[in-house]
């Protein structure tokens, strides 16, 4: 009897061993490998007067190491406890300095050691910039003088970066005020020890709380004492010559803003009682106005705890929101507020009125503007000119309005048009700096400008405009006229006439320019070089197609490095897919063949290098027209999409319909799932951090505003986990099990791969230790290459091939 329990026992346990692969951190083949582990260039920040940039160095990706520091995670932020900053920020590893026209960077004199830098915040008249550097045991304020090209540190108590604005420079770029670790702050509970005084009790009182599922949120009475001795911070006001002073006593402050003549701030301070439903966010929270020595002025706003909102995407609070100071003026706060309880199905004709008060804050606020939907944002310039702009997402629509603010009369509406329609898209307003350094609307006599992408039937050719703010006609200013490169329009000088632009083709590595306008020339800024160079000469197109009820398609499509023609070759079609509310906007074509081949840790276009054709972000429009969802007929029009582009690319007679892979992330990986569940045109898939289960987030998801209870056949119809008796697809399934995105949690993986394996269908789960919903460490990078890469030549590449045609 010993001898077969013993003997049973090791059965067991061999056949737990042999059910888990202990591997270590692999690494792809060389191919791979080698556009992987390239150096980047530098991000670049340039001042408004377009004289100076700023260059930004950083590693590509963390360390294992990096991600394995402890974590505190709490009301939906992630904390490292001994620096006091976001446990996952990227940061930045040297600053250099180049004076625009210059080929040379200068290096800046002064700079910490080992920098660690974040945080970065131009002064107001851009002579400066603060940053902060984190140190072992915490984080430093620095500032760099620009002209002098030399840092320093700036002030010796830690900061507190966790929650927030970090750093907000005062209006004369003379101080700062910033939040320091306060003096009294309490040593935080290990939570992994502590001993419980009693059950965590939550209570519904009978209201309505239908809420996201949001990860990282507080969970017991040892969370929310860790959240408000890290959220709580002391502001000091720190000039730039002299000693630094206490500003305001300890307080758990959100957002701090100046105003723009300097005269006043506007605070954020959150309080409890604390939420285990929602994040930091929606916690009770006042908005305050204080003087510029810290004296209180007024508390405009004190909102209470938001866990109740009325369903539905543009449900917002009651009260005033979206509270910010008006650019063009001294010392005037504007805000929205909801004409309509905050309830999206209360009938109204304008859902949002506009206030604003003047300093000193004393009286009434006054109406400017009442809107039709929900406020978005203001761009100002003066009494007589200022834009506003409004949107609903349930028709995705988005109006914006021309307004006087210092009169009654009704707004002019400039544009009226879905946002989703490209084609139409009029671009973004030119903003300048005004007296106060703030950002408002550009005026050149009764002109305003506009910056478009420029996307059209016939490709995409990004543009200037001048807009007439008597007629509201529009003219033509500036097209660019590229049919091999890509032109991006960044800015536009008025008094210069010149634009600041990138410019970038398949094989030229993206750089900036300046184009004067009076006579159409370039001038080079930078000189950044292709890090990919072995895959510069590959084939890149946009192809388009149609779907089987006629809608048009795109896809990137992209040859093997060694391609042949008249020779088909195994494909990964990668895609994520996308609502519409009208097919005319779904057909739209927003690709371009000439942006730049950037292969970037996600991306298929490695495999290039491997022998495949990849057809990268392939259309997956999923349309509901008029009352109809776009979810109510998710499955088939997925599978519709799919074939569409299979077909297309096997009439083209380049690849092997019998070995095609798709791929995706996140919602991507949730339509990998759908698609082999509900169809047999692939050989095998891919997919990383996704949600399965859809009753498992039951108020809603990605565009899905009804929760279950309304529709719980399209929770049932979409959940692939519902549906995992159907699949007959390899399916490799990877995930972060620190994954912080709504409803993607590591769980919606470990319960479908168990379904799918007590199934019996062949699929891998491979979880990924420390990383979140984006991977960012080195080895888990490199590792989940080498695991596509070993999925797709076994269940893909080396599967049965057709013979040639």
């Amino acid at each position: 009897m010993l001898r077969k329990w013993m003997c049973f026992l090791l059965v067991a346990c061999s056949c737990q061993l042999f059910a888990q692969d202990a591997l270590q951190y692999q690494k792809p083949s060389k191919e791979i490998l080698d556009l992987v582990d390239v150096t980047l260039a530098p991000s670049t920040l340039v001042d408004d007067a377009q004289q100076n940039m700023l260059l930004l160095f950083r590693d590509n990706y963390k360390s294992i190491e990096d991600l394995s520091k402890e974590e505190l995670r709490l009301a939906g932020l992630r904390i490292d406890p001994t620096t006091n900053i976001g446990s996952r920020v990227t940061y930045y590893n040297d600053l250099q300095v180049q004076r625009v026209g210059s080929k040379d960077s200068l290096t800046i004199k002064g700079m910490p050691e080992a920098p660690r830098l974040t945080n970065f915040t131009w002064s107001p008249n851009q002579r400066y910039m603060a940053f902060t550097h984190t140190a072992k045991m915490g984080v430093e304020l620095w500032v760099l003088d620009i002209e002098a090209a030399e840092a320093r540190k700036l002030f010796d108590k830690p900061v507190n970066a966790n929650m927030g604005d970090t750093l907000n420079w005062n209006a004369d770029s003379g101080s700062l005020l910033v939040k320091v670790v306060p003096k009294d702050r309490k040593n935080l509970i290990d939570t992994s020890v502590a001993v419980p005084t009693g059950p965590t009790i939550s209570v519904s009182d009978g209201k309505k709380a239908q809420n996201r599922t949001y990860q990282d949120l507080l969970k017991n009475k040892n969370d929310e004492f860790n959240f408000e001795q890290l959220a709580r911070s002391e502001i000091y006001k720190v000039p730039l010559k002299g000693k630094a002073s206490p500003w305001l006593a300890s307080g758990m402050y959100g957002d701090v803003s100046v105003s723009p003549a300097g005269d006043y701030v506007m605070v954020e301070e959150y309080k409890p009682p604390f939420s285990y439903l929602v994040t930091y966010r929606r916690f009770p929270h006042t908005i305050s106005l204080y003087n510029k020595n810290g004296t209180l002025a007024k508390t405009l706003v004190d909102v209470p705890l938001i866990e109740d909102l009325p369903q539905g995407f543009m449900a917002v609070r009651t009260g005033p929101r979206d509270v910010q100071w008006r650019n063009d003026k001294p010392n005037t706060i504007v805000y929205a507020e909801a004409l309509d309880g905050g309830d999206p199905d209360v009938e109204v004709t304008h859902r949002d009125k506009l206030m604003q008060l003047a300093a000193p804050f004393s009286g009434e606020a006054e109406q400017i503007l009442k809107t039709e939907d929900r406020f978005y944002r203001f761009i100002w310039n003066s009494d007589s000119v200022a834009i506003a702009m409004d949107y609903w997402w349930n028709t995705r629509n988005i109006k914006t309005y021309l307004f006087s603010p210092d009169q009654s009369q009704s707004a002019q509406i400039i544009s009226n048009r879905s946002y989703q329609d490209k084609y139409s898209d009029p671009g973004n307003f030119v903003t300048r700096k005004n007296g106060y350094f703030k950002d408002v609307l550009a005026v050149e006599g009764n002109n305003a400008f506009l910056l478009g992408d420029g996307f059209t039937p016939e490709g995409q050719f990004p543009f200037l405009d001048k807009l007439d703010l008597e007629t509201l006609e529009t003219s033509r200013v500036y097209k660019s006229a590229y049919t091999d490169k890509f032109e991006d329009l960044r800015d536009f000088n008025i008094k210069n006439d010149r634009l600041l632009v990138r410019i970038e083709s398949k094989r030229d590595y993206p750089n900036y320019y300046f184009r004067n306008l009076k006579n159409n020339t370039l001038t080079q800024l930078t000189h950044f070089e292709n890090p990919f160079e072995s895959i510069q000469n590959v084939k890149k197109e946009v192809i388009t197609y149609k779907r089987n009820d006629g809608l048009d398609l795109t896809g990137t499509l992209y040859l093997p490095t060694d391609y042949e023609q008249g020779k088909r070759y195994p494909m990964i079609l990668w895609a994520y897919p996308e609502e519409f509310k009208d097919k005319s906007s779904a057909g739209q074509n927003t690709q371009n063949p000439n942006r730049f081949i950037y292969p970037w840790y996600g991306s298929p276009i490695y495999w290039v290098t491997k022998g495949y054709v990849v057809l990268d972000d392939a259309s997956f429009p999923i349309v509901g027209e008029g009352d109809e969802e776009p979810n109510d007929t998710f499955r088939p029009q997925l599978v519709a999409n799919a074939k569409a582009a299979i077909d297309a690319l096997d009439q083209k007679g380049i690849i092997d319909p019998a070995r095609v892979a798709v791929g995706g992330h996140s919602y991507g990986a949730f339509m990998v799932a759908n698609l082999l569940s509900h169809s047999d045109l692939f050989a095998a898939g891919i997919a990383r951090s996704g949600a399965y289960n859809r009753t498992l987030t039951p108020f809603g998801f990605q565009s899905e505003e009804r929760h279950y209870w309304d529709a719980p056949e399209v929770y049932y119809t979409m959940s692939p986990f519902m549906h995992a008796e159907k699949m007959k697809t390899p399916l490799l399934l990877i995930h972060g099990e620190a994954d912080n995105n709504s409803g993607t949690y590591p769980m919606q993986s470990e319960r479908y791969f168990n379904a799918l394996k007590g199934l019996g269908a062949v699929t891998r789960l491979v979880m990924l230790p420390k990383e979140s919903h984006g991977y960012r460490a080195k080895e888990s990078v490199l590792h989940t290459l080498w695991e596509q890469d070993q999925w797709l030549e076994k269940y893909v590449k080396n599967k049965g091939a057709t013979q040639s045609q």
